[in-house]
């Protein structure tokens, strides 16, 4: 058993400084930087748009880049343990703060929040239970890929402050924002069902 154990923490943790996961890392530090600057920024970004309007283009900027470290992995044959569990990891990381700041803001649903943070916890929980029994990390699927592609779009677009000049109350403003919202509620609808799919997928790989 002590064998099987060493075995297991040997996979993940093996090639964790390749370029791929390198990237993931850089993925975290820009999330930090993000959530400092949009506190900062305020509600609709009212404190100072200019932190807000960085701070959403950072959000873009790591969003993006979780399809470079995938690439990297596949191309360069860098796929590892260790990669597929930051690698969600990071994106929950990035979802989850700009989902809290903000419904503190009162710029989003804190229901809506909550159910993406319990689908999302729950999932990062089980992925460590099944590492945690010697099992291999699932990688995400193709609901959840679709998930996290419409998440990124719905909160991109509530966190660029594009009514900085003409203000909130603007028709095409409010408009612009309903739409972000109903993006936001597909994928939250992407997240539940992936989150579903996911949990099959482990009661069948451990039958």
């Amino acid at each position: 058993m002590k064998n099987n154990d060493s075995s297991a923490k040997k996979s993940l943790f093996d090639g964790w400084n390749s370029a791929p996961n390198i990237v993931t890392y850089i993925r975290i530090i820009l999330v930090i930087i993000f959530i400092i600057l949009t506190a900062q920024a305020g509600p609709f970004g009212t404190g100072s748009y200019t932190k807000r309007w960085i701070a959403a283009l950072l959000f873009i900027f790591a969003a993006s880049t979780d399809k470079l470290d995938g690439y990297l992995a596949r191309k360069y044959n860098q796929v590892t343990e260790l990669g597929k569990l930051m690698d969600p990891i990071a994106d929950k990381l990035l979802i989850c703060s700009a989902l809290v700041l903000l419904s503190i803001f009162g710029e989003l649903w804190w229901w809506v929040t909550i159910l993406f943070l319990i689908r999302e916890i729950g999932i990062t929980v089980m992925r460590f239970f099944v590492i945690d029994q010697g099992g291999k990390v699932i990688a995400a699927n193709q609901a959840g890929k679709y998930k996290t592609v419409s998440e990124c779009v719905g909160l991109g677009m509530l966190l660029v402050p594009v009514w900085s000049k003409t203000g909130l109350e603007a028709g095409w403003v409010k408009v612009y924002l309903a739409v972000s919202l109903v993006v936001v509620l597909i994928a939250l609808v992407l997240c539940l069902y992936s989150g579903y799919m996911y949990v099959r997928s482990v009661v069948k790989a451990r039958r």
